[in-house]
């Protein structure tokens, strides 16, 4: 059976349902899967828990899901850059678990490895570590983090074969890879398909078995949070 679908909708279609838990890959607004994220918006689904590392910024990547009010929990490191979400925690009309970046990362990945709990200094004394079981390992406390296993996950690629073999570029092979692997089901979009055995499998990062859906991502323009430029020189007239 193709893994192929025909737009965002359809490779969401009979798989999104209110309060799910929904992991999305990227690292701030690079390597979003930007159209599957406005398919979720579009599909006015609710009540969603969103694991992430971030949350967009307003009006763009996983802020639409905000200001659509869609979202009830969400689980990332970084939240500074979208003014609504920070308004919403604030008010309490938003659940929100902070989670350290590696953290994070590592709770995802070892959901996708079947193990269900870690040990990690990070957090140990911190609001991060309260409520939760604690070890001691050679004389050193430590806290135990449960592994984020989402019901859906939604991946970015730059290139994907047709069998959802993907391939990432550059920032957003960040939280990518260990989004695919963490949900029971994952959809990736991929800004080049090609045919099942022209990318070498030296360079495939997600294999396709852990691939349930994909679909041609739109040719957007990719936006940036804050964008820095040196000033343009002076030029000096003689």
């Amino acid at each position: 059976m193709s893994k192929l679908s025909a737009d965002p909708a359809a490779a969401l279609n009979r798989v999104l349902a209110d309060g799910m838990t929904i992991a999305v890959g990227g690292f701030g607004l690079s390597g979003i899967p930007a159209d599957l994220i406005e398919a979720v918006r579009d599909s006015n689904v609710k009540d969603l828990t969103i694991v992430s590392n971030n949350m967009g910024v307003d009006g763009k990547g996983l802020g639409v899901l905000i200001e659509n009010g869609q979202v009830r929990k969400v689980i990332a490191s970084y939240v500074g850059e979208n003014k609504l979400f920070a308004e919403q925690y604030l008010a309490g009309a938003l659940e929100v678990e902070f989670t350290p970046q590696g953290t994070l990362a590592e709770r995802l990945r070892a959901g996708g490895s079947g193990i269900p709990a870690f040990y990690t200094k990070t957090g140990v004394g911190t609001l991060i570590a309260e409520g939760k079981d604690h070890e001691e390992f050679d004389g050193e406390l430590y806290v135990r983090e449960r592994a984020i296993v989402a019901d859906l996950s939604l991946v970015h690629a730059h290139t994907a074969d047709t069998d959802g073999n993907l391939v990432y570029r550059y920032t957003a092979r960040n939280f990518n890879p260990v989004v695919a692997t963490a949900g029971r089901v994952t959809i990736a979009e991929a800004e080049i398909i090609v045919g099942l055995g022209q990318i070498d499998p030296n360079h495939v990062v997600t294999p396709g078995v852990y691939i349930q859906r994909l679909v041609q991502a739109s040719n957007r323009i990719k936006d940036i949070e804050q964008r820095s430029v040196r000033p343009q020189p002076v030029a000096v007239v003689a």
